[in-house]
């Protein structure tokens, strides 16, 4: 199929809408959030998913109903060029859709998945098994096949999408579709090829199905950190800081496409030629971010940061090395007093799981609110509101920015304003909010160090749109953070707390700054491992006395320099 297709959308009383859209996942329905939005009585919120890949083009109605060429849809329904799809009083013509091409013999590429057609094809239709390869490659393909064509009879047989719609219990879902697998595999019997296990073929066709496919095992490795996947034939891991290429592959990109639209479709995101990257999240709160073609020159791309299924406490980055008992009690002191604390650091460098540990110290009498771009931290206390940002639909519509809830937050009577990450023009708003009233705030940055943490500040609030002089920002960060918490990522693959470093004031337009802990490094042991400690400078922070008042102690002791040696 080429790069780019026409989609006509033929409208009741209104002339037709025609636009070039680039392969990708449309969610149709009349929410606002939808990529193709119906607006219309007789259209679900959630109507149906229409998929334009390079070899091949589908429609799956999600419950609602959906006919091409005057056949009723149930399930998917591979589309051909210039078929009509009917939905409520719209109708839908790809005018240029995927065609296969004709191939020699020797050359002829396996068939691509065939979801639930609109045919008279019955659940007993026979799955075939080529013959058995000689190849390693041959073997690989032989079981693709094997896969596509169960995975394709399933479909047929348990409509997934529609029991999903109708309310049925997730796990009830998940054994219909174990038990039916199973069936299918069992007809095929001893058909199957030398070195295919059943019970293996089963568990990898149930994981696509209803699952993360591949992923599956990677995600229940607790050793794992992060999953990264490079097209459908390329997955690598970090695992104890080092990055490595697995053996596990996708079917094709078709199944890296369906297993993003399992992950952003459930929390309300979208993939599509509008928006061909998406930040999304698991059950278990893990990060997730998408691109796919045309931004993606290799296929479609996935990248996973894995959270521990137990949030971390301050007992585990201890035990990490991550930080220090005496830099544990300091943040959690300087939280109960309603310090602003910035936590900085690289991508990857541990900045959420710093901010949900220190987010833990919050007191659980506090209204808090949490605002993220996708709902990541956890927290354990009863009074929490979370909200999540919301992009834009394929209308250019419908999109809330962080800066958006951010304002709107402070009309919630919150305690406490926890921001995920400041990025852009929210950070003025935070800043605003710090210095009127909103103490014991906390978020995050990306910088290199915290000095550079108040230049990126800088940047961000001349992003909002005003245009302020560099002294009043200046002024405005001074009088709004107390603390700036920097984390690393060091070269032996180790996060560590290198700087915790406290705001004093402003002196002749410069923000001073005085660190309070520090990391020194003090070489390299076997195996590349950074050799170091966590230490006290000897600089008192300057509001040490003002705990007191709240009932907080802390020993002049813990910053002394000698004190951890």
């Amino acid at each position: 199929m080429s790069e780019v297709v026409q989609m006509e959308i033929r409208r009741p009383d209104k002339a037709p809408l025609t636009r070039d859209v680039a392969p990708g996942i449309y969610r149709i329905g009349s929410d606002e959030d939808n990529s193709i939005v119906l607006p219309g009585h007789d259209i679900a919120g959630r109507h149906a998913v229409l998929s334009i890949g390079h070899d091949a083009c589908w429609i799956e109605e999600l419950g609602g109903d959906v006919h091409v060429e005057g056949t009723s849809v149930s399930g998917r329904c591979s589309l051909k060029a210039g078929q009509e799809v009917k939905i409520g009083p719209y109708i839908i013509l790809i005018q240029s859709a995927a065609v296969p091409v004709a191939v020699s013999p020797a050359k002829q590429p396996p068939p691509p998945p065939e979801p639930s057609p609109v045919s008279t094809a019955q659940p007993s239709d026979p799955i075939e098994v080529p013959a058995t390869g000689a190849t390693e490659d041959v073997k690989v393909e032989q079981k693709r096949h094997i896969k596509r064509q169960i995975h394709g009879e399933l479909v047929k047989r348990l409509n997934l999408k529609r029991l999903t719609v109708s309310g049925i219990g997730e796990e009830d879902l998940h054994e219909r579709a174990q038990s039916t697998i199973e069936d299918i595999i069992q007809e095929v019997g001893d058909r199957l090829p030398s070195g295919i296990i059943p019970s293996v073929l089963a568990k990898e066709i149930y994981d696509e199905a209803v699952g993360l496919g591949p992923l599956e095992v990677l995600l229940d490795d607790p050793d794992i950190t992060e999953i990264m996947v490079n097209g459908h034939s390329k997955v690598y891991v970090e695992k104890k800081g080092r990055v490595t290429l697995t053996k596990l592959t996708f079917l094709d990109d078709a199944s890296v496409l369906a297993v993003i639209e399992r992950i952003v479709s459930p929390i309300g995101r979208r993939i599509d030629e509008s928006q061909p990257y998406v930040d999304a999240r698991l059950k278990d709160g893990s990060r997730v971010n998408a691109i796919i073609h045309p931004l993606s020159l290799v296929g479609p791309c996935l990248t996973i940061r894995k959270f521990s299924k137990t949030p971390y406490t301050d007992k585990d980055l201890i035990a990490f090395g991550s930080m220090t008992a005496a830099m544990a009690e300091f943040l959690n002191a300087c939280v109960k007093a309603r310090k602003n604390i910035v936590i900085s650091g690289g991508t990857g460098s541990g900045k959420t799981t710093l901010l949900n540990v220190c987010s833990s110290y919050l007191p659980i009498t506090d209204r808090i609110i949490t605002i993220e771009d996708a709902a990541e931290l956890r927290l354990g206390q009863g009074h929490v509101v979370s909200l999540e940002a919301r992009p834009q639909n394929i209308e250019g519509r419908g999109a809330v920015t962080i800066r958006d809830l951010v304002k709107n937050s402070l009309r919630m009577r919150p305690d406490r304003i926890v921001v995920g990450e400041c990025r852009g023009g929210e950070a003025l708003d935070m800043l605003q909010a710090m210095n009127t009233g909103h103490d014991g705030s906390l978020t995050t940055v990306h910088a290199n160090s915290p000095r550079d943490v108040i230049s990126r500040l800088e940047t961000m609030v001349l992003m909002s749109g005003m245009d302020l002089p560099v002294r009043a920002i200046r002024e405005q960060i001074a009088s709004a953070l107390d603390l700036i918490v920097h984390i690393s990522r060091l070269s032996d693959g180790t996060r560590r707390i290198v700087n915790i470093s406290e705001i004093v004031g402003l002196e002749a337009d410069r923000i001073t700054m005085q660190e309070v802990f520090t990391f020194v490094q003090t070489g390299l042991g076997e195996g590349s491992e950074v050799l170091g400690r966590l230490e006290p400078t000897g600089s008192v922070p300057t509001f040490l006395e003002e705990f007191n008042s709240r009932g907080i102690t802390l020993s002049h002791e813990m910053f002394q320099p000698d004190r951890g040696k």
